[in-house]
């Protein structure tokens, strides 16, 4: 089924391209940075790289924010609180969380490819509350409960 998604530049972005799919397959969307001016990203550090666009979705779906791949493992930049969550109600600017991880400083510019965007469904779901839940043989193991392989 095909989902259509609204999307608007905004005023001052008319050289930033639309969000595209590198290739044919391709799950996300390329997002290019809307910076007025070069930022530099040092080692260590975080911000918020604007991408001079907004979108409506339908209710059914969430935009994804996510790495590009390529960035991460030359440079050491990620995205923060990833998969970051565009909600189908939100219609403000979708901006970017950068962070660099990496150990140079490192210069986002203007129509730079510097994250992705993947389009997920969103199940209805209902919560219940209830006073006993049934049993597994995991049980309440956590994190590294299962050992070393």
């Amino acid at each position: 089924m095909l989902h259509q998604v609204l999307i608007k530049k905004l005023p001052g972005s008319d050289d930033i391209p639309l969000p595209e799919r590198m290739s044919e397959l391709a799950a996300g969307f390329d997002l290019y940075a809307a910076v007025a001016e070069p930022v530099e990203l040092k080692p260590g550090e975080r911000t918020l790289i604007p991408t001079g666009f907004q979108l409506a979705m339908p209710a059914v779906l969430e935009a994804q924010i996510r790495p590009r791949s390529g960035l991460a493992l030359k440079h050491g930049i990620t995205c923060l609180n990833s998969p970051g969550t565009i909600d189908a109600d939100y219609r403000g600017e979708v901006k970017v969380l950068l962070a660099n991880l990496g150990s140079e400083p490192f210069v986002i510019n203007r129509r730079e490819r510097i994250a992705q965007m993947v389009f997920q469904l969103v199940p209805q779901v209902e919560l219940l509350e209830a006073d006993e839940l049934p049993e597994t043989d995991r049980g309440a193991g956590g994190f590294g409960h299962t050992g070393k392989r």
